[in-house]
């Protein structure tokens, strides 16, 4: 069971954040779950903001990248009632703000790759995109989004 493997590695799931704008979290087409961009938001705020890496080091964008991952597993718990639908992890697409000169986008990707992986073993392995951006919503430094085939209830 998923949930327990979280307990295991010492992750408890928020209550996932509500979404910033005119959308909805997660969208169930056939057995595909598309979840929407998380933010690094705990307990209502956003936890990091600014760009990196002129505001905040890598370490930092990388903790944010696992708050965005941890978020979304919140909203797939939520919205699909349990973890273990998940059979396979497609792909994630990370969006790091950053100045132009920073290059290391999938160093601070991997963090949410790895936890993924960690979490699921082979299942969460995915495809991915880790791309530098000029800015993203709320200021925040890292937004993360997912697709992931599902099993039926």
């Amino acid at each position: 069971m998923i949930e327990e493997r979280l307990k295991d590695i010492g992750i408890t799931l928020p209550t996932p954040p509500k979404p910033a704008g005119s959308y909805i979290p997660v969208v169930v087409s056939g057995n595909t779950a598309y979840i929407s961009g998380q933010i690094p938001m705990q307990d209502g705020k956003i936890v990091h903001t600014g760009k990196v890496p002129s505001e905040k080091t890598v370490e930092d964008a990388q903790q944010a990248a696992r708050i965005c991952a941890i978020n979304i597993l919140a909203q797939i718990k939520a919205n699909l009632g349990s973890l273990d639908r998940i059979s396979k992890i497609v792909r994630v697409s990370g969006f790091v703000n950053s100045t132009p000169e920073f290059t290391e986008h999938p160093k601070v990707i991997n963090a949410a790759s790895d936890l993924l992986f960690e979490i699921f073993g082979d299942k969460g392995k995915h495809t991915r995109i880790a791309i530098g951006v000029s800015s993203l919503p709320l200021g925040s430094t890292v937004e993360i989004d997912m697709i992931a085939e599902i099993t039926s209830d």
